[in-house]
């Protein structure tokens, strides 16, 4: 009986295609400072991150709050930054063939000397590829 029920098991796993099941959506975590100077990116980001519905899980930590003060502690940060994104938990990511860290505004905004190299079509671009690919 045990044999019979493992053979129909695998023959039901072997038979329904892969995509029949859920898939796992992408998670991304944003550490940010809630301060003036980051907060048009903040609101980039609140725009982008809702066009990928339910195949994105977000979760927002402000530097300043206990939440964010814990979620430093468990992600190893100790310096001031004003913002990381951690994508699926990594902030360094590979896209179009470079090595991107998101962390710092977006080149352009914000001061100079807290300047990540990275834009919001970078952070699009990985989503992007992330999704189609899941």
């Amino acid at each position: 009986m045990k044999k019979q029920i493992f053979i129909i098991i695998i023959a039901l796993l072997i038979v329904s295609p892969v995509s029949s099941f859920p898939k796992e959506p992408v998670h991304v975590d944003v550490l940010y400072m809630n301060h003036g100077p980051l907060q048009p990116t903040l609101r980039k980001l609140r725009a982008l991150f809702p066009t990928y519905k339910n195949k994105l899980t977000v979760s927002w930590y402000d530097f300043d709050s206990k939440e964010g003060t814990d979620f430093k502690a468990k992600m190893g940060i100790t310096q001031h930054t004003p913002m990381t994104i951690w994508v699926n938990g990594q902030f360094e990511l590979p896209v179009n063939n470079r090595k991107i860290k998101f962390s710092g505004f977006p080149t352009g905004s914000g001061p100079s000397f807290f300047q990540g190299k990275w834009k919001i079509e970078d952070l699009a671009l990985l989503l992007d590829h992330l999704i189609k690919n899941k």
